[in-house]
């Protein structure tokens, strides 16, 4: 059975960037197939994720530095612990998707 879930996400090359918990129910979930859905007002996709390990790794530094940009009025009051290695940059790769504009349909 399907779980949803509304989440931010920063876009950029073919992805989606998540922050999330990597001991989450999500994550969990998302475990169990390494393919999932996601979906916005003018678009619905397939998804390839990865966990890119932790935040604050110096291998994640240049992405989460524009991830920051994107969500400092969010990440700056405190949502997230990033001395805990369990905050994780999630990636969600496009395989496929459909895209919306003015009443005309588009694959990708």
């Amino acid at each position: 059975m399907p779980f949803v879930r509304f989440v931010n996400a920063y876009y950029e090359s073919d992805s989606f960037y998540v922050i999330t918990y990597a001991l989450s129910n999500k994550m969990r979930h998302l475990k169990q197939d390494p393919v999932a859905a996601v979906a916005g007002d003018w678009f619905t996709a397939h998804v390839k994720r990865t966990d890119l390990g932790w935040f604050c790794a110096e291998e994640n530094r240049a992405l989460a530095e524009r991830m920051h940009q994107a969500f400092s009025s969010w990440i700056d009051s405190g949502h997230n612990d990033f001395s805990d290695r369990n905050t994780i940059i999630l990636r969600l790769e496009l395989v496929n998707a459909v895209l919306f504009s003015h009443g005309t349909r588009y694959e990708l």
